[in-house]
């Protein structure tokens, strides 16, 4: 598809002169703005944007100096900040990781699970998307109803996780639990709901003619500088790329959903609303089908002692009459790998452009806060464009591969009633 014509130069309307001066403006990084992660330097005419140089760096959390003492268990509760639209996606990419180092499979009832929040969690964050679009765009009621349905996603994630965001349910091994009891209930009554709410916001958009002058031909990125540019997700599908990990490189059972790949052809502002739409729709599918899959009861968590999530919590004494904690003793003294290299690949909601600068690094350190270990480095990154660089989890992109790399270390006892060296000496 050819990119749409020049657009000739900004004439006065009174005296058909060409006007020469523009405005430098910034934009961001305020919340109201760009939400506090990004600053756009903008040169208007008018309401057209004639220059845009993007200012990034703005969000940092401090990911990776914290993870450099924390157990592979415990990097869960940080990874899953990357990106707080997306909490889900960036535990389950960072979960399949380690757990192809260690040679183990989630349970078939929690790869269900996570399937299922992801596709809701996808859901939450296309709102988003479309909440803030419509507001910055002058479709107030579009911002009321999406978030209105948003809340309801969070409910349903706080009543399963403990939390509307940020949860840390997507742990190595499985889940840290199942869904209450009346978890179903709740996610039944949403898919009861969602495919009316999402009519209505293609009511109140598709045919609008504020809302298509200002999103149809705007824009424009085509296939072809997609690919060149490493862009991803709605943006590369709405360029007509059907590119999508969930068919291309199944993970946690996706080969077994039915769903479609949704794309447009006018790699524009509106082929990714309608996209985006229609995504909603594909997750909706999934989600009904996970809730079939769940009347099969089932284990959410491997039955290995030393990676599961202890459930469990028996007390014991050691001669030196201190008491500890069944499980936590062994599971918070971490696991070991020998020298691997591994990778995993999970669909984003978002797409995201990958030129080189990564939006954080990560560094994951053998064992806890032990000057004598740190000798053992065990590094997750990204691979993309057949790079493989430090670590990189993109805040909102699509592809995210996590590479890890260790060297060979002895393991450790593997019975899960001994007491660790450290705590005796304690």
């Amino acid at each position: 598809m050819s990119a749409p014509d020049e657009m000739p130069a900004p004439a006065d309307e009174v005296s058909g002169e060409l006007r020469q001066e523009t405005m430098i403006i910034n934009m961001g990084p305020q919340h109201p703005s760009t939400h506090g992660v990004l600053r756009l330097l903008l040169e208007l005419d008018g309401e057209q944007v004639i220059a845009c140089q993007p200012i990034i760096g703005y969000l940092h959390t401090g990911i990776e100096k914290n993870t450099e003492y924390r157990t592979w268990q415990q990097g869960v509760v940080y990874v899953t900040r990357a990106d707080y639209l997306s909490p889900f996606f960036n535990e389950l990419a960072y979960c399949l990781a380690v757990e192809r180092l260690l040679g183990i499979e989630a349970p078939s009832r929690a790869q269900v699970l996570r399937v299922m929040f992801c596709e809701l969690n996808r859901i939450s964050s296309h709102l988003v998307y479309l909440a803030t679009g419509g507001l910055e765009l002058g479709a107030i009621s579009v911002m009321l109803y999406g978030f209105r349905e948003r809340e309801v996603i969070l409910d349903i994630f706080e009543a399963a996780t403990g939390l509307r965001m940020n949860h840390a349910y997507v742990r190595i091994g499985g889940v840290v639990m199942d869904l209450p009891d009346d978890g179903e209930d709740k996610i039944r009554s949403f898919l009861e709901m969602m495919p009316g709410r999402i009519g209505e916001y293609e009511a109140l958009l598709a045919a609008n003619p504020i809302w298509v002058q200002r999103n149809s031909g705007v824009g424009y990125l085509s296939a072809e500088d997609c690919l060149a540019l490493g862009v991803t997700g709605p943006i590369l599908r709405a360029a007509g790329v059907p590119a999508d990990l969930r068919k291309d490189e199944p993970y946690s059972g996706y080969e077994t959903y039915d769903f479609d790949v949704v794309t447009r052809e006018e790699a524009d502002a509106y082929a990714r609303f309608a996209v985006r739409i229609e995504e909603m729709r594909q997750s909706l599918r999934i989600v009904a089908q996970c809730l079939e899959r769940l009347r099969e009861p089932g284990p959410v968590m491997v039955e290995d002692p030393k990676v599961a999530w202890p459930a469990k919590l028996p007390l014991w004494v050691d001669r030196n009459a201190k008491l500890y904690v069944g499980g936590f003793a062994g599971w918070l003294d971490d696991f070991r790998f020998g020298g691997v290299h591994t990778g995993d690949t999970v669909t984003m909601p978002e797409g995201v452009k990958l030129t080189g600068k990564a939006a954080y690094k990560i560094h994951f350190l053998g064992g806890r806060l032990n000057p004598a270990e740190h000798s053992v480095a065990q590094t997750i990154g990204i691979e993309h464009a057949g790079r493989v660089t430090t670590i990189e989890i993109s805040p909102n992109g699509t592809m995210q591969q996590v590479e890890t790399e260790v060297a060979p270390v002895n393991a450790k006892p593997e019975d899960k009633n001994v007491v660790p060296d450290k705590a005796k000496k304690e």
